[in-house]
């Protein structure tokens, strides 16, 4: 069996049996489309998966790293590979796993993206609730502020998902792992608007387009990447955005590390950290300002 025809086995599986996301099938896809690539302009060859060896993938990072791509994206290829070559040799495609020993780049930290609170409040308020194309973009952005939810967590909440006595929804985050997160009353107010003007029903989905269906991926990331056009200079103008500044100004403000992680659905603490930056510039600046001997 050639490198592409187990190429089309896998991606099977994780499809159609492990029911991966489309954006994490694609992540593989597009990295063993690119291992295909390297033996096609490395060694002129779609060669045999029980032909491949280690020394015949280590060569494939560098390549990689000639192409343009930056450290994380070559991590996640090489974890992608890494899962490909695993999967072949526990289903006895192959005898002995090439990529056990293959090297993965070290995650490069990098501070997140996050708007400053005058950021958030203007925008909000290019928003008309009293029009309800407008009020939809609005709970979306709101919801997301108050909550640091997922795109794809906020996505699949359904009315039954949000108890509206406590300010609570019920998510299921990554790794199918369920947890409780509150929100504050002006998310509150907007769901309760949302709920009455488009007469939505506990098993329909709280995004949900003019014609009820559910909201995508696409959709969402169009309507907030366009809402902060004009509102901050932040590199990053995506759903993601509006997660990091959640946490940032939670901590910024006073919030635990422990508890914000909580409620991000982290599984370490080590995650969160990286949410502190800005709290610690604050310190600074207290510090030098307090200190008698500073």
């Amino acid at each position: 069996m050639n490198l592409s025809e187990a190429k089309k086995i896998f991606l099977n599986y994780i499809i159609n049996q492990r029911n991966y996301s489309q954006k994490t099938f694609q992540t593989y896809q597009y990295a063993l489309d690119n291992l295909i690539l390297f033996f096609d302009e490395e060694y002129q060859t779609n060669p045999n998966i029980s032909e491949i060896e280690l020394d015949d993938l280590r060569p494939f990072l560098g390549w990689l790293q000639d192409k343009g791509y930056d450290r994380n994206s070559i991590r996640l290829k090489s974890s992608a590979v890494r899962s490909f070559f695993k999967f072949l040799y526990v289903n006895e495609y192959i005898s002995v796993n090439p990529s056990i020993n293959l090297s993965t780049p070290k995650r490069k930290k990098t501070l997140p993206n996050f708007l400053t609170e005058k950021e958030v409040d203007l925008l909000l308020n290019q928003f008309d609730e009293n029009i309800n194309g407008q009020l939809l973009k609005k709970l979306l952005i709101q919801v997301i502020y108050s909550t640091g939810l997922r795109i794809g967590e906020a996505l699949n909440i359904k009315i039954s998902d949000i108890d509206l006595n406590q300010n609570t929804i019920s998510v299921v985050g990554k790794g199918n792992k369920p947890r409780i997160v509150p929100f504050g009353n002006n998310a509150r107010r907007f769901i309760n608007l949302a709920i009455s003007k488009f007469n939505l029903s506990k098993k329909d989905y709280i995004f949900s387009d003019e014609n009820g269906k559910q909201l995508s991926y696409n959709q969402a990331y169009s309507i907030i990447n366009t809402a902060m056009k004009g509102i901050t200079d932040t590199k990053q103008k995506s759903p993601h955005t509006l997660r990091h500044t959640f946490a940032t100004h939670l901590i910024n403000n006073g919030a635990d590390i422990r508890s914000v992680g909580e409620m991000l659905g982290h599984s370490s603490l080590s995650s969160t950290q990286i949410y502190t930056h800005f709290s610690i510039e604050k310190l600074k600046e207290i510090y030098k300002g307090a200190h008698p001997k500073s």
